[in-house]
């Protein structure tokens, strides 16, 4: 028994030993993984660089860097996937573990062997072929000098002339400077977006590839450099073809220079027969060729320039992005803060600092105005060159306030970016100029600028709204910032949001200021100020027909409000910053007020007053709050008949909602409202709500026990409310409920027993709600569930509950992008 019980305990010490040992590669493989993922980051480009370089390398050297280059692009990829992995899935990272040794082995024994190899006989080479040239170059010297002592040279030819040295050093120094000249973009800002590109081109395998931006950011001066560069002409054996389309080209003409060049530059015409082949198998011999298609402006135009050709690779660039055809889209960055003082500077003084004598300051509010884009730069620079300082100080007023500085500004920048807005179609247009409400340099909420759009123009609706703002960001008009989950139907207002360069802002703004104060579409503010403008006070006499008014002052009391008329005004836009704003008196003056949107940038919720004003909006559909104290909602003092639309934003609530009747109200979005902590009684008397958005109210722990009454709701929002710990059993009478979102409520500890009577239900998102470790029976007799998002530990129940079920397991996501507002 004794030696029984000493091989037991001598086995139990090693299995311990060896759970020891395992744990501890578990926690320190994440260290691996950082040091493996620099390691080949650092190796990889050099690798890609020898690979790529424009030399012919033996066919074995070729093999040995390819299948090194593709063990690298593994190991990256496995360092990236143990980054992500849990420390606690002992069992993959142990596998994780075991996959990096194997990579460490492979790259080690390749640098340990062959790559010594490599080095012996790159020097061998060079040693032989330094020897040949020293020959040649010595020959050379020789008949040199021979020739210079046949000849007269002295330091001037005749009376007073130019010694041909003193010649040849001036016309050296003249072509310095005219390069520098042509390549001033790339030295200012372009050479990371040229190194981009190039591995863009010279290391995929992709035939079409693209580089897109907006108008005036360097597009054009990229891939000039591009084409220019010797690596690439060297890897293209210089067969690059460089062709302008432009917005009205002459198609067969272009395709048929395009087919001659690759063909071996045979002159075609238009009319010529072009050859019927199947390039991609009766291209025996391929040449490694290069057609560049500049200023694109439609995919029609470019699909018949497109030929499947192996070896030959199609460069396109537009402002606008054709993600059908180029798989591969660089978007051209715009400046640094330093890179666009530098190119400013040789715009306005000829060279790349601020000379002493010039104002600092000013010419740095003038740059900032610019906002980094090359073509400001450039056009503002030099219509500014060699005027009076009293100009540039206007100039940035001007400029300050999205107004054009004079006629060579107008042409040349406002006129060229204008040119990105007059290709679209008049609601795709009109949908654009909208965009100058709002203020510079925020991001602007994607159920705002949707609902604007809706109540603003004939047939659209919200997907038509959706589906324009995927076209303005392909054109690279808008910005769309989002997540993960854009494109799902299910998306909140916070998923996704936009932002537009602040150029593009002033066009804008530009295009909508043409005509009379009192006649135009939009009257908009384009920067904050301490008042309104003066010039809407003279013209206040006569009634304003703007559909769309947007005001964006500090602090507001009643002196600072004057009587205005806008008999046609459907949206008002009031973005403000303080502590408490008075609404402005003349909103009863909008009798056909659809939508109000109310935005503080202070840093504090604001008190509103005059709220009363409202009462008599009888058409108010919409209705956004943010970072407001929120006054009672009640019938008495707030039009109800005809509101679709909620939404109160990082708002205090203070039981304004108690109250709150509103029969028509078909969505409800709460957010950010830290001093929530019950969802009134009242809401659910709202029988036609469809949507209930309650996300990021950290401290709100009750749902009403009456949610069954909102028979009509579709989505049930509840994103992010940590203290909230069940959900009502009457939940799960909601005959119509589509969507249901419960992810991050981390102290959810179940879902209601019944739920498999939500016979609708088609999606559930319960991401970290890590107090979830089992599920209720009735999940399995859910009909409709199509898709679950959910954390790895629970995904294991949801598919065995219902086999056939798309459960999606997500990764862990912290997003404080609000707070950059």
């Amino acid at each position: 028994m004794a030696v029984a019980d000493f091989f037991a305990g001598e086995i139990i010490t090693e299995l311990l030993k060896n759970l020891i040992a395992i744990s501890k590669k578990s926690w320190q493989f994440k260290d691996s993984a950082n040091g493996l993922k620099d390691s080949i980051e650092q190796l990889l480009p050099i690798i890609q660089e020898i690979k790529y370089s424009g030399v012919e390398l033996p066919a074995i050297r070729q093999f040995q860097l390819d299948r090194i280059s593709e063990t690298l692009r593994k190991g990256h990829e496995l360092a990236h996937k143990v980054l992500l992995s849990s420390r606690y899935n002992i069992y993959k990272n142990l596998q994780y573990a075991r996959k990096m040794e194997t990579i460490e082995k492979t790259v080690a024994k390749f640098i340990q062997g062959p790559l010594q190899a490599h080095i012996l006989a790159d020097v061998h080479h060079i040693r032989f072929q330094t020897t040949e040239r020293f020959d040649r170059l010595e020959g050379s010297s020789y008949r040199l000098e021979q020739t210079l002592g046949a000849m007269k040279i002295g330091a001037c030819s005749g009376g007073g002339g130019v010694s041909w040295v003193e010649e040849a050093v001036r016309r050296v120094e003249e072509e310095g400077r005219m390069q520098w000249e042509s390549s001033s973009e790339l030295v200012l800002g372009l050479g990371f977006g040229l190194k981009k590109v190039k591995e863009m081109v010279l290391g995929t395998d992709d035939l079409f590839v693209g580089i897109s931006g907006i108008g005036g950011s360097g597009k054009t001066t990229l891939v000039k450099e591009l084409i220019k560069d010797d690596h690439v002409r060297s890897y293209f054996g210089e067969r690059i073809l460089f062709l302008t389309v432009s917005q009205s080209p002459d198609t067969e003409d272009l395709k048929a220079k395009i087919l001659g060049f690759i063909m071996g530059n045979q002159v075609l015409s238009p009319s010529s027969v072009l050859p019927q082949m199947n390039f991609q198998f009766e291209w025996r011999n391929p040449t490694k060729t290069l057609v560049v298609l500049d200023d694109v402006w439609s995919l029609s135009t470019l699909q018949p320039l497109l030929f499947n050709i192996p070896g030959c690779k199609t460069l396109v660039v537009s402002r606008f992005k054709f993600q059908t055809v180029t798989k591969t889209t660089y978007d051209v960055e715009l400046l640094g803060e330093d890179e666009a003082v530098s190119l400013f500077c040789h715009s306005a003084f000829g060279q790349k600092f601020i000379p002493p004598g010039a104002d600092k300051k000013l010419v740095k509010q003038i740059v900032d105005e610019c906002k980094r884009l090359p073509l400001a730069l450039k056009v503002i620079g030099s219509s500014l060159r060699d005027q009076p300082e009293m100009i540039w100080a206007n100039a940035s007023k001007r400029l300050s306030r999205g107004e054009s500085i004079g006629e060579s500004h107008e042409n040349n920048l406002l006129d060229r970016m204008a040119i990105s807005v007059k290709c679209l179609s008049p609601r795709v247009r009109e949908c654009f100029l909208d965009l100058g409400a709002f203020p510079e340099d925020k991001k602007i909420p994607l159920d705002v600028l949707i609902n604007i759009w809706v109540e603003t123009h004939d047939h659209i609706d919200e997907e038509q709204a959706f589906a324009i703002l995927h076209e303005l960001s392909d054109k690279n008009l808008v910005t769309l910032v989002k997540d993960a989950r854009d494109g799902d139907i299910y998306s909140s207002c916070y998923d996704i949001s936009v932002t537009q360069h602040d150029v593009l802002r002033d066009l804008a703004l530009h295009l909508s200021n043409n005509g009379s104060v009192n006649q135009r579409s939009r009257l908009l503010m384009p920067r904050r100020e301490i008042e309104l403008p003066r010039e809407w006070d003279r013209h206040s006499d006569e009634p304003f027909q703007a559909r769309i008014v947007s005001i964006h002052t500090g602090e507001m009391t009643e002196m600072d409000w004057f009587e205005m008329e806008f008999p046609k005004a459907e949206v008002l836009i009031l973005n403000f910053a303080s502590n408490e704003y008075l609404l402005p008196p003349f909103i009863r003056n909008m009798p056909k007020l659809k939508a109000l949107i109310l935005i503080n940038y202070s840093a504090f919720n604001a008190i509103l007053h005059g709220f009363s004003v409202l009462s008599n909006l009888g058409n108010l559909r919409s209705l956004w709050l943010e970072k407001v104290s929120v006054p009672p909602l009640s019938p008495a003092t707030f039009p109800s008949k005809k509101l679709r639309k909620i939404s109160l934003i990082l708002c205090k609530i203070n039981n304004s909602l108690d109250q709150s009747v509103f029969p028509r109200l078909l969505e409800l979005t709460i957010d950010h409202c830290d001093d929530l902590f019950e969802l009134p009684a009242s809401i659910c008397w709202m029988h036609m709500l469809n949507n209930l958005s309650i996300t990021n109210c950290h401290h709100l722990w009750q749902l009403p026990v009456d949610l069954s009454k909102l028979k009509s709701l579709q989505i049930l929002r509840l994103y992010a409310c940590p203290y909230l710990q069940k959900l009502p059993p009457d939940i799960c009478e909601l005959c119509c409920l589509k969507y249901l979102n419960i992810s991050q409520c981390c102290s959810l500890r179940g879902l209601p027993l019944d739920i498999g009577k939500l016979a609708s239900l088609e999606k559930i998102d319960m991401r970290e709600c890590s107090q979830i470790r089992n599920l209720p029976n009735s999940t399995a007799a859910l009909p409709s569930l199509g898709r679950v998002v959910c954390d790895e530990e629970i995904s294991w129940f949801w598919k065995k509950a219902l086999p056939d079920l798309h459960v999606q397991v997500a990764e862990k996501r912290f997003d404080l992008d609000w707070l950059d507002e």
